[in-house]
């Protein structure tokens, strides 16, 4: 672990990472506590509004179940079901109608058979083992000055990076097809509803920004930290 203990570690990783996820939490808990709050035109839950979407836009076929317990509201396109909290889906507010809807954008990219989508799949397996599998090489290759190993290690991260910033424009992505999917099913009446579904998908798209930025400063220190051993 003796990395952590470099202080360039913290003032170049920990440091903006604190500072990146601190306003993105931020954003997402004042958006998420005012628009939660906020009752929908319609009066649906999100249940309702997952299944008014599902009949009236072409997404038969995506189940719906409540989420695990400590799991978030997510799409999981292995099963091609949408899973929500229970706030979401027994609340009839503004928060819990674009929950829903970006979780059926995603199962509408699926459908779609979305490029990026695809790719960011494609790479999720390799990214579950890669953050430990990478940090163990880093640290062997430098610990027994062998660079390779070490330049392994900073390429197992790379998948990593490059899988948080696939999934930037995939979550974007999401949420225009969620405000669509809300549009066209004539779910969205007032510019408030409009006003609060753009702030509570923007909150949660700034929270992958700020993972995606801190992984890509992980990487650039484990870069740094390797190249300036093999000078050594």
């Amino acid at each position: 672990m003796f990395l952590y203990f470099d202080p360039r570690y913290i003032f170049f990783v920990m440091l903006p990472a604190l500072i990146l996820s601190t306003i993105a939490q931020l954003f997402v808990r004042s958006a998420f506590s005012k628009w939660g709050n906020i009752r929908n035109s319609s009066n649906l839950t999100g249940v309702d509004v997952a299944e008014h979407l599902m009949r009236t836009q072409g997404l038969g076929g995506v189940g719906l179940e409540a989420a695990p317990e400590n799991a978030g509201d997510h799409y999981d396109p292995r099963t091609h079901t949408v899973r929500l909290t229970r706030d979401v889906a027994a609340k009839p507010s503004v928060l819990s109608m674009a929950v829903v809807a970006h979780e059926l954008g995603h199962a509408q990219q699926h459908a779609e058979h979305s490029p990026l989508i695809q790719m960011r799949n494609f790479l999720l397996p390799a990214v579950q083992f890669s953050p430990l599998l990478s940090y163990g090489l880093i640290v062997a290759g430098l610990i027994f000055q062998i660079p390779g190993l070490a330049w392994a290690g900073v390429l197992f991260f790379g998948l990593v990076v490059l899988f948080m910033i696939l999934t930037l424009p995939v979550e974007i992505d999401a949420s225009r097809r969620g405000l669509r999917l809300l549009d066209a099913s004539g779910l969205i009446r007032t510019d408030e509803e409009r006003q609060g579904a753009r702030q509570v998908l923007t909150a949660a798209a700034l929270t992958y920004f700020a993972a995606a930025a801190t992984a890509l400063l992980q990487l650039l220190y484990y870069i740094m930290l390797v190249a300036g051993s093999n000078r050594d």
